[in-house]
């Protein structure tokens, strides 16, 4: 089996780059799919705008057909995979649903948690205010893996691993913690001062036709990923599927 990496920054020469004309950078272009990265605040749909990334996209790469394989909120930066027809597209499909989509997030939190690493199943649910919660049933749990790296000053660092794809589950999941994402609006404190929120989707990697693709893609935008902390924490997160990730059970 042939590897395919891409690599779009390095951990060690981190640092805040003017994005603000750009809605996104490209990792990989193939002639099934393409690989985004995404940047912060910038949304997949149209929503109450009169743009979204899509419409982005689909002018920038005319007479492909884009299809949405799976999604990141809008405040949050990162690797994004778009197929490029149909047929890729129902790959794509099967492959998410059956979980062989490896997919790896950063984020940092204020706190601590009440432990480092290790694994945090539950369903989530929806409540009165429209946000979403993490219940202690199983019916449909989510399913979610992390390491944490302190940061000093009473800040962490989180490399995450989603094995399933609720909505907000990462946020929720954090906030179960007892350390909501900084810059959360939604599951953080009512009052916090973030240029963004911190959740990057920075890994990717999958099989495609008997290929291993693997895409990493480290933070650009935000003063607290340019912390020198976070760099030196985080250089064995370079290759995040190499690391001894907890159990689920």
């Amino acid at each position: 089996m042939t590897v395919t990496r891409a690599v779009s920054a390095t951990l060690i020469n981190m640092t805040v780059v003017d994005h603000q004309t750009k809605h996104y950078e490209l990792v990989k272009d193939t002639a099934d799919y393409i690989v985004i990265d995404k940047r912060p605040g910038v949304n997949l749909h149209r929503n109450n705008t009169k743009q979204s990334l899509v419409d982005i996209l689909n002018a920038d790469f005319p007479g492909e057909s884009l299809h949405l394989v799976h999604r990141l909120d809008d405040a949050t930066s990162g690797l994004l995979l778009l197929a490029k027809n149909p047929v890729a597209a129902a790959e794509f499909g099967a492959l998410f649903a059956n979980r062989e989509v490896e997919k790896y997030y950063l984020a940092v939190a204020d706190g601590k948690p009440g432990k480092k690493q290790g694994a945090v199943v539950g369903d989530i649910k929806k409540s009165r205010s429209g946000s979403y919660l993490l219940s202690r049933t199983r019916s449909n749990p989510s399913l979610t893996q992390f390491f944490s790296y302190s940061l000093g000053e009473g800040r962490r660092a989180y490399l995450l691993k989603p094995y399933t794809g609720k909505t907000h589950q990462l946020r929720v999941v954090m906030k179960s913690l007892g350390v909501p994402i900084f810059g959360d609006r939604r599951y953080g404190p009512t009052i916090q001062d973030s240029d963004r929120m911190y959740l990057h989707a920075t890994a990717l990697r999958f099989t495609f036709r008997g290929e291993e693709r693997e895409y990493i893609s480290l933070p650009k935008e935000g003063q607290l990923f340019a912390d020198g902390g976070l760099a030196a924490a985080l250089l064995d997160c370079q290759t995040p599927w190499a690391l001894p990730w907890p159990s689920l059970n």
